[in-house]
């Protein structure tokens, strides 16, 4: 076992001492497949064990964040004496093109996997032009 102590810094820049839960989670890009059609782009990430209660996505200005924390379960009045498996934080930021209508985002967890699909502005989807005979 090791006397080190480990260290988190603060959204200020201080360095404190790592809580216990910081030292349990592992902080993880979870794995996406991004598809774009004429009409906006679909996002799958794997975010295997992650609950809805536990999934935030927020888009701020062009940014698009997926946070999600994967809970194992532990038996009540029990503690792990030694893991191999920890609950997973899983953390990923997109930055979006300005063609993306982020007021339509729409989102679903199903199995693991959350679906993103964000569509393209009505002004930057194709339209069909109408040719007529002169």
């Amino acid at each position: 076992m090791s006397d080190k102590t480990e260290l988190t810094t603060t959204q200020g820049g201080d360095v404190q001492p790592a809580s216990e839960q910081q030292r349990l989670e592992q902080i993880v890009r979870p794995a996406v497949d991004i598809f774009e059609d004429e009409s906006g782009i679909t996002v799958h990430a794997d975010m295997p064990g992650v609950s809805k209660e536990r999934l935030n996505v927020k888009v701020e200005g062009d940014t698009l964040t997926i946070d999600g924390v994967a809970d194992i379960p532990m038996p009540e009045g029990m503690e792990p004496l030694y893991a191999e498996v920890r609950a997973t934080h899983y953390q990923r930021s997109f930055t979006l093109s300005p063609e993306m209508d982020v007021d339509q985002v729409d989102a679903s967890l199903k199995n693991g996997v959350l679906t993103l699909r964000i569509p393209k502005r009505e002004e930057h989807k194709p339209r069909k032009i109408e040719v007529k005979m002169g």
